[in-house]
């Protein structure tokens, strides 16, 4: 006897019957009642039945759900066995398990539809295309033809149609730039060749008068993200996070120990059928459905997503000049140009500030609006509401998308108005926008002084700056030794004091100041503490190895480990702070071969725990234990840092291996006074030279002048005595003249 087909998540099917009976008229008003993928499956003989498309709000929506049959038996506990080999993944090797994968295909010929839609088997069948061929492929392809629109809608057949175009897609890449791998040669004279590109094409088609159903549909939405995706050639979005792709609760089925563990899909290039096939996608979404019902999925949960997703794929892909088509999504969202107050444009945006799902669409139009519309919005709208956007927990991530658009004179004007506001942001924990805020100064070029100044204000204690109020920290231990903040503050709070934390430290100046100063006045007790707490031990790791901190703060933080190190490397959190001091040691060479010597004595320990072995590698101790000269030789000279620096005796000049000396970048204080002294004698020496140089220059000219005098003089002296011959004997010449007048 065939089992009861069980689904899923039963508690929760059973709580909504409950809100349904307690409200009966939440049900009674419902615009589309959904058929429920939990009702009783339909007898078989519906199969015979063609399915009726009826048309809800003018949205066209698919028939019942088709009944595919159930498997039996032997047949549930053959592929429950072959699931749980899959998942163990013990394989001699990837040949073994190819001949395993391709028996159950055999066993599943036929069976393929019932696995998709089975509760039971249908992560066996995800597992399948996640190692299949692209043969195994295509062929599984071909079986799901024609049933898509109906696999889409199915909570567990729906993942399985996620994964098959996943790893299908790169195959019409493959096929793309080898075509002859798209037809290869076949002995059946009946097997029907198909490339990948058409069964995409195919599908598409087959889906094409559903769509604006399927964009709202629980299950199918997902699916259409990702096919969109795959047309657009678009890496896919990791999991996690604020995706609009995959689910927050989306189970995630792999292969351990696996070269595949997951559905991965990276940029490539797509046909341009494809893009083609995208844009007949988006342009038909719009031209079948009007602005009003447009405008509300933007609210919608499930039609917020496709709609995000589906507007920045027109406006990357397609250009800035698809915003000025009146069939576009964006004009059908923003039809009035320019957007001014009182029009339904304004009233669309001012719905969307402050709303939960809404906010996310106008997050998506101000990061891929083309410059000309996202200046008449942020004017319009934005401009002189920066600090209140600010305060708002919903706004806010829309002002944080508006800070990464603006020019330089904007953000010195938006900084000056959420700057007065820094002390309410503080107080409601909105520390986001300020580290947005920081990242976007410091890339414009804005001072970010004002916001230090506040920040200290804000977070300042009787000693100042205090970093332990950033990171949401008590200052001391209760009574009996336990900490008393345990639920004061929510983990996401802590991580973005953290975030914070390390933003203001890549500032160099004030702001970073900050954190460096506060992290120095800290005592031996509240460092440990920092460096135990999960998010706040990143804070202090990101100081250690921070390129504005310097050797001083480095070398006050680091002795504070001492007589702590080895508990610290057992810790999850401290053995990456213990990590970090590695790479903090630059210039520090003597408090690197300290921090060993105490890894050394706990080996022990260290040995017998996962992340102690990972410290003890990452350390190289099994050098230190074998060849403890070789370790410091390593350590001095390279120790796979760039960044090292001498030991403190090191002048910072390059000498002999014995000597165990190297260049330095970060120097102590009695190696910068040395190096200040030699600098100043070799410049004393320097113009000691060159006046001397002077002074012989000066006196060779002298010597060289005075010879120049001696040599005119005598020529002086030579031509007055042939002046003086020539003038007597002109005188003698004269008197004889006269003596022959007088005779």
């Amino acid at each position: 006897m065939p089992k009861e087909n069980r689904k899923r998540g039963r508690r929760e099917e059973q709580k909504k019957r409950k809100w349904e009976h307690d409200n009966p008229e939440a049900t009674s008003t419902s615009k589309r009642p959904r058929n429920s993928v939990h009702e009783e499956v339909a007898p078989q003989e519906n199969l015979a039945e063609p399915f009726q498309d009826g048309a809800i709000d003018g949205v066209t929506s698919p028939g019942a759900m088709p009944f595919y049959g159930m498997l039996d038996e032997d047949e549930q506990e053959y592929f429950k066995r072959a699931d749980e080999m899959l998942e163990l993944n013990q394989f001699d090797g990837p040949d073994e398990r190819n001949l395993f994968i391709e028996s159950v295909y055999k066993e599943a010929d036929g069976k393929e539809l019932k696995l998709a839609n089975s509760q039971s088997c249908s992560r066996l069948m995800e597992r399948l295309i996640l190692l299949s061929t692209p043969k195994q492929l295509k062929d599984l392809f071909q079986k799901f033809s024609g049933h898509f629109v109906h696999l889409v809608q199915h909570r567990f057949a729906s993942h399985c149609c996620e994964a098959l175009f996943i790893q299908a897609a790169p195959v019409v890449t493959q096929e793309l730039a080898k075509p002859e791998l798209a037809t290869p040669p076949s002995s059946d004279p009946n097997h029907v060749i198909a490339t990948m590109e058409n069964l995409f094409l195919f599908t598409l088609d087959e889906l094409e008068g559903y769509l604006g159903y399927l964009i709202t549909e629980r299950f199918a939405s997902h699916v259409l993200r990702v096919l969109l995706v795959v047309l657009a050639g678009v890496p896919l979005e990791k999991q996690g996070g604020r995706s609009t792709l995959h689910s927050k609760k989306k189970e995630k089925v792999g292969i351990p120990g696996s070269e595949k563990q997951e559905l991965v899909l990276g940029e490539r290039k797509v046909p341009q059928s494809f893009l083609d096939a995208l844009q007949k996608v988006l342009n038909d979404s719009v031209v079948n459905l009007d602005a009003s019902y447009l405008q509300l999925l933007a609210i919608h949960p499930t039609g917020n997503p496709t709609l995000q997703l589906m507007l920045k794929l027109e406006l990357t892909l397609f250009g800035k000049t698809k915003a000025k088509d009146e069939n576009s999504i964006i004009r059908k969202l923003l039809p009035d140009d320019p957007i001014k107050e009182d029009t339904p444009s304004a009233s669309f945006i001012n719905g969307l500030v402050y709303d939960v799902v809404g906010s996310r669409l106008l997050e998506t139009i101000i990061e891929h609006a083309p410059g000309k519309l996202f200046k008449s919005i942020y004017r319009q709208f934005f401009q002189s509401r920066m600090g209140s956007l600010a305060r708002n927990e919903i706004a806010g991530y829309v002002a944080g998308k508006i800070l990464e658009r603006l020019s330089k004179d904007d953000l010195e004007e938006a900084m000056r108005q959420i700057n007065e506001q820094i002390s309410n942001l503080v107080e409601r924990n909105r520390t986001a926008i300020i580290k947005t805020l920081i990242e976007r100064c410091c890339a414009r070029g804005v001072d970010t002084v004002p916001i230090a100044a506040q920040l200290e204000k804000a977070y300042g204690g009787s000693s100042g700056f205090e970093i332990t109020r950033l990171l949401k920290l008590g200052e001391a231990p209760s009574d009996d030794g336990k900490t008393r903040d345990k639920h004061e503050h929510s983990q996401p709070d802590k991580v973005h004091g953290s975030l914070l934390a390390q933003t203001m430290m890549t500032v160099d100046g004030p702001l970073g100041n900050l954190v460096f100063d506060s992290f120095t006045r800290l005592g031996d007790y509240m460092t440990l503490r920092i460096a135990r707490y999960p998010a706040a031990s990143r804070t202090l790791q990101a100081a250690l190895v921070s390129p504005n901190a310097t050797v001083i703060f480095r070398r006050k933080v680091i002795q504070q480990f001492y007589g702590h190190v080895g508990e610290l490397a057992l810790d999850p959190a401290g053995s990456h702070v213990i990590d970090s001091v590695w790479e903090g040691t630059a210039g520090l060479a003597f408090i690197r071969e300290r921090i060993a010597e105490e890894l050394a004595e706990n080996e022990a320990s260290l040995r017998e725990s996962h992340v102690g072995r990972a410290v003890w590698r990452n350390w190289r101790m099994d050098l230190y234990r074998r060849c403890r000269a070789d370790w410091v030789k390593q350590a001095r000279w390279t120790a796979g840092n760039d960044g090292f620096q001498s030991f403190p005796e090191s002048n910072g000049e390059v000498t002999s291996p014995s000597q165990g000396r190297k260049v330095g970048g970060h120097l102590s204080a009695i190696e910068l006074a040395r190096k200040k002294w030699a600098e100043t004698q070799a410049v004393k020496a320097k113009l000691d030279t060159e006046k001397a140089k002077r002074e012989a220059a000066q006196a060779k000219k002298e010597s060289k002048e005075s010879k120049k005098d001696d040599k005119k003089e005598s020529k002086r002296e030579k031509s007055g005595t042939h002046e003086s011959g020539r003038s007597s004997s002109s005188k003698g010449k004269e008197k004889a003249k006269a003596s022959v007048a007088a005779h």
